[in-house]
């Protein structure tokens, strides 16, 4: 049991990590940082959007719109968290 709990732990921090990864090149895309044009920088964000938007998307669905801000990565980590102290506890 104690190596299911670890490995979901790790799962959860692994995935933490990509959600911050695809927040950070969310933000370098907007403003035009990096070259969209890239097939290197597009997979890369191809696969970040594919990992994450099922997590994020059913979270978009149920906070208000606040224009341009997206906090659907924030309330994600904060669940992240909640679950890797409950895992830790246990």
């Amino acid at each position: 049991m104690e190596a299911l709990l670890v490995t979901i732990f790790y799962a959860l921090e692994i995935f933490k990590w990509i959600l911050i990864a695809s927040a950070i090149f969310s933000w370098l895309f907007a403003f035009n940082v990096i070259n969209s044009s890239n097939r290197f920088v597009a997979s890369i964000g191809e696969f970040l959007y594919q990992v994450t938007e099922p997590v994020l998307r059913p979270i978009r669905r149920f906070i208000p719109n606040l224009g341009g801000i997206d906090i659907s990565p924030i309330i994600a980590l904060v669940v992240i968290f909640f679950l890797q102290n409950l895992l830790m506890r246990l």
